[in-house]
């Protein structure tokens, strides 16, 4: 682990998901404007859904049931016009495809083609359940007009499972039969195609917390009233729904409905938005004032003499380093001449990159010599020199307090490639050798198991990290069980493939207590614009060998590319240190770039674990306060067969900050993945301190995107 640096990632999901949701409040405007969600988990009216869209970047979580039938989904509005959902959903004592209890994972992606004005209405266009077994797929187009403050009526077109009830013809021609194989596939040829029905509602919105909905559903659910073969687990005997949702504060909504003239149904529904942070603003310590020099005319203070006197540079340092520290800084060398200083320096407190500059650049205002003009600020990460942020001191001087200071001061500002460590560097006194360790709790999961949908383990984990110079990293983790059924699982490799991580539930049975990981890693500078990384050890739970890694990533440029070689084998699952008879070389070349607007593209194509060879498509969404949702999808020379359930690998990753809860600064992080089902195919080596992430915080991009924190 990094010294201060603690992101959890994975091992966390249930924990950080739920405080996302359950602690975030949804203020001010954006609170009052946002639809209520439906039993689906998307903007909708009861069971069916509207044209209606959440505020941009609204992550939401909704658990619903009626009648034996739960739904629990995860929904983002990727873009102020795009909603993307995933669902999973249990029908009790179904009696379907050989499972008393079915289970199934689902994708929706909705696409808002019309605002709503004076005349006409909100217009949506929406695919359900567009890449699963199909059991829930349906395409929808829905408009929704709000007629009065506290009235809006919704009417819209349903085909697949919302045609099925009431239907007025197949305007575009029959529907194919539903080959959905192994699953986890989109079918296309089915998407508009077959029977179509309407279906609509009314909302009245009695007042801003309470809202009730009637609707007209053209959803048959022939199956759960018997068809195919199920057991009947729903007696449906009218089309009409009613309900009432009613919302708790600003962070949740409870609803209960009338469902098909039979059942009873309920839901609940969190929110967080990455705008309307519990704590508005920050709560850390006040900035140190930029301590502004004497006039020139005013005697020797300008004169460049002390870099002749012994010991003056070691004593400037030493107070540098000291004022550093106490503001969650770390020096890593310095480097004086009468009239320049460059200062190598670790960020270990701020989220903001921009921030920790600023701070920086105002120590150096208290301690160094007047003469000293020009600061040369380079981050560092593992001792890898990330950028180099040059500032003139008269600009801070001179724009600390100014209205308009922070971009006045980044128009001036250099940001260019760090370069090579200077010659006449003196490191950090007391910074090297370095030695940090944590013991902390750790939480692991497992999703998606028919037989126990969610599954984790909590328990402890010991890590230490030395660092005998820059740039040399030693580090490991030792992890105990405390609680939990993750190593209940009977569900091992049943693909064609090698058993790379199907087999986790094994790791999960015997390893306890289980070396996480322990490897040295070495970070460097082969040349401009380009960065390189060699690791060697027990590099995750399953794997260990060596990894290699070099980035071309240009200061000022969105575009990066990487290429990654590993030769690693399996490790026991027992065995603390021992291995099994599987090895594989595999690797990467990767293609990143930043489009602009938080929008993030990867690219990674090459050889996979299980030797399938294919290429991963990612697309992530940044917010600037950190806040992190994308998907992945891997596509690889391994068949659908072959593969096993879900056909490929696919899944969405969310990170949230921690201060975005405290409002205090932090480099602190929960992230999860969640993948519908963890098969063999498409994995890729867990490699801690890989450097496109590593490096890009610090790169123009994301400074610029910051800069406004410059002065707090």
């Amino acid at each position: 682990m990094n010294s201060g640096i603690r992101v959890l990632r994975d091992r966390a999901a249930p924990v950080a998901l739920a405080a996302v949701l359950a602690l975030a409040p949804t203020a001010g405007a954006r609170g009052q404007e946002a639809p209520q969600l439906n039993l689906y988990g998307v903007s909708g009216l009861i069971d069916m859904p509207s044209a209606l869209s959440q505020p941009d970047g609204r992550v939401s979580a909704t658990a619903s049931h009626f009648s034996g039938i739960t739904r629990g989904t995860l929904t983002f509005q990727i873009t102020p016009r795009l909603e993307g959902s995933f669902r999973y959903a249990g029908l009790a004592d179904l009696n379907y495809s050989g499972y008393r209890d079915y289970y199934d994972r689902s994708f929706d992606l909705a696409f808002r083609l019309l605002d709503e004005g004076r005349v006409l209405p909100a217009v949506k266009l929406g695919l359900q359940d567009f890449a699963g077994t199909g059991l829930f797929s349906g395409e929808y187009l829905v408009a929704t007009k709000t007629l009065t403050p506290s009235l809006r009526v919704t009417a819209g077109l349903g085909w697949g499972r919302l045609g099925s009830y009431g239907d007025i013809g197949a305007p575009f021609g029959a529907r194919p039969a539903a080959n959905v194989g192994r699953g986890g596939k989109p079918s296309p040829g089915q998407w508009f195609r077959g029977p179509a029905a309407p279906f609509g509602g009314v909302e009245w919105l009695v007042n801003d917390r309470l809202t009730l909905t009637a609707e007209y559903s053209s959803d048959a659910y022939d199956l759960e009233t018997g068809g195919s073969g199920a057991s009947a687990i729903l007696d449906r005997k009218s089309p009409l729904n009613f309900g009432a949702s009613y919302r708790l504060g600003k962070r949740a909504t409870i609803g209960g409905y009338y469902m098909y003239g039979s059942a009873v149904g309920v839901s609940l529904s969190l929110v967080a938005d990455p705008y309307d942070p519990p704590v508005a603003g920050s709560t850390g310590p006040a900035p140190l004032p930029v301590l502004e020099r004497p006039a020139r005319s005013g005697g020797g203070a300008y004169d460049t003499g002390w870099t002749a006197r012994a010991g003056v540079a070691e004593s400037y340092t030493a107070q540098l380093a000291g004022l550093l520290k106490d503001h969650g800084l770390a020096m890593e060398s310095l480097t004086l001449t009468g009239t320049t200083a460059e200062l190598r320096l670790r960020n270990r407190r701020y989220d903001a990159t921009a921030q920790a500059i600023g701070r920086a650049a105002r120590a150096m205002t208290q301690i160094l010599p007047a003469s000293v003009e020009t600061f040369r600020i380079v981050p560092s990460i593992d001792g890898l020199a990330a950028s180099a942020v040059t500032l003139r001191r008269s600009d801070l001087e001179a724009l600390e307090h100014a209205p308009d200071g922070a971009a006045r001061l980044l128009e001036r500002a250099q940001i260019g490639d760090a370069g090579r460590v200077p010659a006449a560097a003196m490191l950090a006194p007391d910074g090297f050798p370095s030695f940090t360790w944590q013991l902390g709790p750790y939480v692991s999961t497992s999703y998606f198991d028919p037989d126990s949908p969610l599954r984790a383990r909590l328990g402890l984990e010991l890590s230490a990290r030395y660092e005998p110079r820059p740039g040399l990293v030693f580090a490991g983790a030792l992890r105990k069980k405390l609680a939990g059924n993750l190593d209940s699982s009977r569900r091992f490799n049943t693909s064609a493939l090698p058993p790379v991580r199907s087999n986790a539930a094994l790791y999960a049975r015997e390893g306890d207590p289980d070396v996480e990981n322990l490897y040295a890693a070495y970070y460097f500078r082969p040349g401009d614009n380009l960065y390189g990384r060699v690791t060697a050890g027990y590099l995750e739970r399953m794997f260990g060998g060596v990894s290699a890694e070099v980035l071309w990533k240009p200061v000022d440029s969105r575009l990066a590319f990487g290429a990654e070689v590993n030769m690693v084998r399996q490790r026991a699952y027992g065995d603390l240190f021992g291995f099994r008879d599987y090895d594989v070389l595999n690797g990467h070349v990767s293609a990143y770039y930043e489009f602009g607007n938080g929008f993030l593209g990867q690219v990674d194509v090459g050889r996979y674990l299980a030797g399938d060879v294919g290429a991963t498509f990612t697309l992530d969404r940044e917010f600037r306060n950190g806040w992190k949702l994308g998907a992945f999808a891997t596509f690889t020379d391994a068949s659908a067969a072959a593969f096993g359930e879900g056909s490929f690998d696919k899944g969405i990753r969310l990170e949230v900050p921690l201060s975005w809860f405290t409002g205090t600064p932090s480099r602190t992080s929960a992230a999860t993945t969640i993948r519908p089902v963890s098969r063999d195919g498409g994995a890729r080596l867990k490699v801690p301190g890989r450097l496109y992430e590593s490096v890009r915080g610090y790169h123009r991009q994301d400074l610029e995107d910051q800069w406004g924190r410059v002065w707090r």
